[in-house]
């Protein structure tokens, strides 16, 4: 019956010892059925090993001066390019506790001398074997794992162009900027890449955690959607009344998330940050913002990463109901919404970062005009309460 594994080529087999006798006598013995490399020393073993052609398998005796085996052995446990080699301890010591000396330090096997003929050759074959199946099952491994990764890879794109295309379809009712979403994106990544080691939020602000904010940020205004026409692009000042309208959108897209999440057995932190973001993100540091009037730290720091950034846009795009502020007008106005509206450590943030706002503005502008191609427009007449929108 053939092995499980055949091995193609001639497999290459490196025998160590000191006494050149057994050099020749092992040498006569392996070169009909493999390509056979001498080493008389321990040292010149480990020269042979370092090079471009490894052996597949090493014969290695114990008892050599200068360097034994069980030192050649650990050098070559300790090189990851070589411990994986698998070494037959070939020797004249015959104790047990030689024996166990050899296997615990990593030999694959064991054989004393004088050598049965037929016995070396079965071992050698049967772990030229082995590590042919190991090398199979660990190439096989790594290429399963790289087609997980590449269909994760491509589901998790694919899940984000939904995620978009949903936002979309309440971004473009109220906005002509189709950008904006992938703009306040970025404006919060970096943001919160800024504030990552800051004593306030580097406990939360994890790398998976921003990543997590990153997908779910386009949800942030979904629930307008659910807010009439005639109210959404109102060219004018709202009334009260329409107002109250306005700002149910933070909870239409709560519950519209809620209603997603729902029979989902996983807790996944995607639907708390997009809940967190779209609840919340309106709500204002000092407590005059909506809709339950959070103040200060209760205000979840996910919705205070999107009031800045969704602000900051709001202000630098050209809107039904406003023209664009300029950039500079944009910073000022956050500058002064420190500690009332926006965390004033957030604020400083910004400060430090906001060429690098105008930077992520200019990369996703939208069509002709370009976004920031307006920024000496002065905006005039705009209701204050829309704004921030």
């Amino acid at each position: 019956m053939n092995s499980p594994i055949e091995l193609s080529g001639k497999c290459t087999v490196l025998v160590v010892d000191d006494t050149p006798d057994n050099l020749s006598l092992m040498s006569d013995l392996l070169r009909t059925d493999y390509k056979v490399k001498l080493a008389p020393s321990g040292e010149r073993a480990l020269q042979i090993v370092a090079g471009e052609s490894k052996p597949d398998l090493i014969l290695l005796d114990i008892m050599m001066p200068d360097m034994d085996g069980y030192e050649v052995l650990r050098r070559l446990q300790f090189n990851p390019d070589t411990e994986d080699i698998p070494v037959i301890f070939l020797t004249a010591m015959s104790a047990a506790e030689d024996e166990s000396i050899g296997l615990e330090l990593g030999a694959v096997d064991y054989i004393t001398k004088p050598v049965n003929p037929a016995i070396v050759m079965a071992r050698v074959r049967n772990h030229l074997q082995l590590k042919r199946a190991r090398d199979f099952l660990a190439q096989h491994n790594h290429f399963l794992e790289q087609e997980v990764a590449n269909r994760t890879r491509a589901m998790a794109e694919l899940q984000d162009a939904t995620i978009r295309a949903m936002a979309s379809l309440a971004e473009t009712r109220d906005n002509e900027t189709g950008n904006h979403i992938r703009r306040t994106q970025h404006y919060m990544e970096t943001l919160a890449r800024h504030l990552q080691n800051h004593p306030r939020f580097k406990e939360e602000l994890t790398d998976a955690a921003i990543e997590t904010i990153f997908k779910s940020a386009p949800l942030h205004d979904i629930g307008k959607v659910g807010i009439p026409d005639r109210i959404l692009l109102k060219p004018g000042k709202l009334t009260p009344e329409e107002f109250e309208i306005m700002k149910t959108h933070t909870t239409l897209g709560r519950d519209a998330i809620i209603a997603a999440e729902t029979g989902t057995t996983l807790d996944n932190p995607f639907f708390r940050y997009a809940k967190e973001i779209a609840y919340s993100h309106q709500e204002k540091w000092d407590g005059s913002g909506y809709p339950q009037g959070l103040m200060g730290n209760n205000i979840p720091l996910s919705a205070r990463l999107m009031a800045v950034a969704d602000v900051y846009d709001a202000l630098i795009s050209e809107r039904v109901y406003k023209a664009a502020f300029t950039h500079e007008q944009a910073v000022e106005i956050i500058r002064d919404g420190r500690g009332s509206h926006f965390d004033p450590d957030m604020v400083d943030a910004f400060l430090v970062l906001s060429e690098e706002f105008r930077r992520i503005a200019q990369r996703f502008a939208d069509g002709e005009p370009a976004l920031l191609a307006q920024i000496d427009r002065l905006a005039t007449d705009v209701p204050a309460e829309r704004i921030e929108l």
